[in-house]
């Protein structure tokens, strides 16, 4: 896994985390993701470094602002790919999913954006009761 892909899925964690529980240790990234502790330390340094991540005494972790909104980009890149995917060309809920996480590393801005513009465009086509 390239290095930014995997800062990109321990920022998408940390998001899912913090906005389910509030406080967020390791540990609970460790179980999350399947790493070991070890991994999530060497991976809290980087993001620490990077500003997109701090630590309190308690080493509970929180994302920056620019972490933050690094986190809502991805989730929301996720989510209009995944909703592509299923909704659109029909895959199944797993391989959507399993997919939709490894093409939101390498998608571009211009895409991602015309790609929002025709779901938004499909979404009301059907309201209207219009299939292309």
């Amino acid at each position: 896994m390239k290095s930014n892909e995997s800062c990109e899925n321990y920022l998408k964690a940390i998001y899912e985390l913090q906005n389910r529980q509030g406080e967020v240790r390791s540990v609970d990234i460790a179980r999350m993701l399947g790493y070991s502790k070890a991994s999530v330390c060497v991976a809290m340094k980087k993001l620490t470094q990077k500003k997109l991540v701090e630590m309190n005494s308690k080493k509970e972790i929180r994302l920056t602002a620019s972490g933050e909104k690094a986190a809502a980009d991805l989730k929301k890149k996720y989510t209009l790919l995944k909703r592509l995917l299923t909704s659109v060309l029909d895959v199944d809920e797993q391989t959507a999913a399993q997919d939709a996480c490894r093409i939101e590393h390498v998608i571009s801005s211009e895409s991602l954006n015309r790609l929002e513009m025709e779901l938004i465009r499909d979404t009301q086509l059907k309201k209207a009761g219009i299939d292309k």
